[in-house]
């Protein structure tokens, strides 16, 4: 995955992954072209395509020789970012999906930050779905709270809420991409797995603290419809990394919400071997029963529990924030000994 040698290699290589995208590619590429920095390449992987994507690629690539096109069978998004990276030359790798428009400034205020603060190895944006029409109020609740993760602890504070940052708007360093081996091809998100394995990596991340791409919604986008995005795999992602890092040395754990969320997360969690110790809820109508075979009990007896990890697993950013008030006054810290989860 290393760059060749020459000095001649273009600063920023744009990784473009495309799938039957004719009706929106070109405005994707007007986007791109439109960049105030211009020292880039591009790198299109046709991943199949069975619209006019293929001929829209080539006279893109006919009129500007900066454009590399890359044309394999339906694979998959994983094949089509992996096999980008290892035809790229740039230093830094900046992710684009071939449906997004990017602000003009987007590129050049990454490369600026990436510059300007050598500690930190990857760098997103603030966002904006599109058209408004279509945001619906999920997707509108997680365009805001994404929007206030900007520096590196707010977004490892919340990493296993849910992926921190939007993929399509990732600039990262080709060495710290290599350093943590890549995009890899697992039952869940791939941009997920990779924003894990940087915070594992001891890499800082960080946003351009500006709405500096066009994120547009469908209902026929690959994260609406894939099972690699569905909840159940999301949640599968989640505890995998969950029991790799911060349950290392506790005794299972104690789960902080009764509630759909809670229970969906202590069934994954039991899936993958995790004893869930109790359920803290706040009702008193179910403290005293079980559920899945966990007792339920209530906020002031969770210090029974010391030696498990508390995961606040509640839908609402607001009932997380109070079970973070709540526990941080009780002297659990966060991200040692609990952390918020959805």
């Amino acid at each position: 995955m290393s760059a060749p040698a020459g000095g001649d290699a273009p600063r920023v290589s744009i990784l473009l992954p495309c799938r039957d995208a004719a009706a929106y590619l070109p405005d994707t590429i007007a986007s791109i072209q439109a960049q105030s920095f211009q020292n880039f390449e591009i790198i299109a992987v046709d991943d199949g395509s069975e619209d006019e994507t293929p001929a829209i690629l080539r006279d893109w690539a006919d009129e500007d020789p900066r454009v590399h096109v890359i044309t394999q069978k339906a694979k998959g998004i994983v094949a089509a970012l992996q096999r980008a990276v290892k035809a790229s030359k740039g230093a830094i790798l900046v992710r684009m999906d071939a449906d997004d428009v990017a602000y003009s400034n987007r590129i050049s205020k990454q490369v600026e930050m990436l510059d300007a603060n050598p500690d930190i190895g990857a760098c997103g944006t603030l966002v904006r779905y599109f058209p408004r029409q279509e945001v619906q109020g999920g997707a509108q609740r997680y365009e805001a709270w994404i929007n206030t993760l900007i520096e590196h602890d707010d977004i490892v504070r919340d990493i296993f809420v849910e992926c921190p940052i939007a993929h399509p708007t990732l600039a990262i360093r080709r060495e710290v991409l290599d350093k943590v081996g890549g995009y890899r091809d697992e039952e869940w998100p791939e941009d997920y797995d990779l924003v894990f394995r940087l915070w594992r990596a001891g890499i800082r991340m960080a946003k351009v603290p500006e709405i500096l791409l066009r994120w547009r919604e469908r209902p026929d986008r690959s994260s609406r419809i894939h099972e690699r995005y569905s909840e159940d795999a999301f949640r599968r992602c989640k505890v995998h990394y969950l029991k790799a890092s911060v349950l290392n040395g506790h005794d299972g754990v104690v789960v902080w919400g009764a509630g759909p969320v809670g229970k969906a997360f202590a069934l994954e969690l039991q899936s993958q071997d995790i004893k869930v110790r109790a359920f803290v809820e706040l009702d008193p109508r179910k403290i005293g029963q079980t559920i899945h075979d966990a007792p339920v009990i209530a906020p002031d007896d969770v210090g029974t529990y010391s030696g498990a990890l508390v995961v606040a697993a509640v839908g609402q950013p607001n009932g997380r924030d109070e079970i973070r008030r709540v526990l941080t006054e009780q002297g659990w810290e966060e991200g040692t000994s609990f952390v918020a989860v959805a």
